[in-house]
């Protein structure tokens, strides 16, 4: 069995526990950074705050970290970056191997993706690009992307591991066939959620009541960054709509529009709205596991939405927007919750209102069994595959 290379820009909170789970299932797995702000307090742009993630990132399975030659060495500074020569020197040392490559959007990965071949290995391209969002783009530029993708980068990748129903479109879309597509679906630590959801239920009182919420009163939970692409201030104007004074909005997260959202809030006089900021990975489960509802009001740029998939292990109802990139995947519309048009305030307001109703979903199936195919079990079955 060839080894399995996974090759990102950095380490990865919802990637690495599968690193580490496919090596405990027999696949010999390591992964190759192009840089490592993740292991180390460090601002992230996005949220606004200094983070370090308080999950471990590196256990369970061989890495190796390649210095960044980049004139302006960042992940949030575009193609040029990361730039790691050495690592593109790397693939001509190595034995055959597949090789996993999250994007093309450094310079790194691209010459992976390009160059890899020329040794032999089996390059397999993995991003999260849905082809609904995709429609939505015109113009020079991305007749010259698709040109690209189609005629030049595409034709180098032996496999493309699409991560839900819209990615998959998105590459026959550009004409790669049914027999170079394998599933290999954006999934998180399911266990780990679960076995917190059995953990919080006796515990779901005390949570409450830290926050100052009644056991009767019904929380919504929105878990994102506070950036364009997220929306928050949808879900405000919907909770300013929705006037029920049973129900709480919890918002987990931070960044550059949380100034925008509490003068919003003072300004209309909206009660029972928590701002929480940044929550780490062993606290998120807590909010989960107190609410009624999981709401995700993201335009484009969410091409998947992990946290949607955090919030089905604890077997939460959805409200999710249309153009988030996991819908159409993770949302049965009635059963485990609602899609609604992105940016349509009344339409928003009256799925919460429908979901918190408790009897306008039929429950056929279950978000926290929805979600056991989008697992890291799933993915170790259909990778083993092509290892051979």
């Amino acid at each position: 069995m060839k080894q399995l290379i996974f090759v990102n820009s950095h380490p990865i909170q919802y990637f690495t526990p599968l690193y580490k789970y496919l090596n405990d299932h027999g696949i010999d797995t390591s992964a190759w950074y192009c840089t490592d702000p993740s292991l180390r307090r460090e601002l992230d742009k996005q949220f606004g705050v200094d983070v370090k993630w308080d999950i471990p990132l590196l256990d369970g399975y061989e890495y190796k970290f390649f210095k960044n030659q980049s004139w302006k060495p960042s992940h949030f500074n575009g193609f040029f970056g990361l730039i790691n020569l050495e690592m593109i020197w790397q693939l001509f040392k190595i034995p055959k191997s597949v090789i996993v490559v999250h994007g093309w959007h450094y310079f790194t990965l691209l010459a992976i993706l390009i160059l890899g071949n020329l040794k032999g290995h089996t390059i397999c391209l993995r991003c999260d690009v849905p082809l609904r969002q995709e429609n939505l783009k015109h113009g020079f530029k991305k007749r010259i992307k698709d040109l690209v993708l189609k005629c030049i980068l595409f034709p180098r990748v032996q496999l493309f591991l699409y991560i839900g129903v819209q990615n998959r479109l998105f590459y026959k879309s550009l004409g790669i066939e049914d027999e170079r597509l394998i599933s290999c679906p954006y999934a998180v630590d399911n266990l780990r959620f679960k076995l917190a959801n059995l953990d919080l239920i006796e515990k779901k009182l005390i949570l409450k009541e830290k926050l100052k919420i009644q056991d009767t009163e019904k929380v919504i939970l929105f878990s994102a960054k506070y950036i364009e692409k997220k929306r928050p201030l949808d879900l405000l104007k919907a909770f300013r709509d929705l006037d029920m004074d049973n129900v709480w909005l919890i918002m987990v997260g931070e960044g550059m529009l949380r100034e925008q959202m509490e003068e919003f809030i003072a300004s209309n006089k909206i009660q029972k709205v928590i701002l929480t900021g940044f929550v780490n990975q062993s606290q998120i489960s807590e909010y989960y596991s107190i609410c009624d509802l999981f709401v995700m009001t993201s335009f484009l740029g969410e091409n998947w939405g992990l946290s949607v998939n955090e919030a089905m292990n604890f077997n939460l109802p959805l409200v999710i927007s249309d153009a988030t990139g996991c819908v159409d995947d993770l949302v049965k519309d009635g059963v485990n919750g609602f899609v609604y048009e992105t940016g349509n305030i009344v339409q928003l307001v009256e799925k919460i209102r429908l979901a918190l109703s408790g009897t306008s979903l039929s429950w056929q199936m279950p978000s926290s069994k929805i979600i056991d195919a989008y697992s890291f079990e799933v993915i170790c079955k259909n990778l083993a595959k092509i290892l051979t």
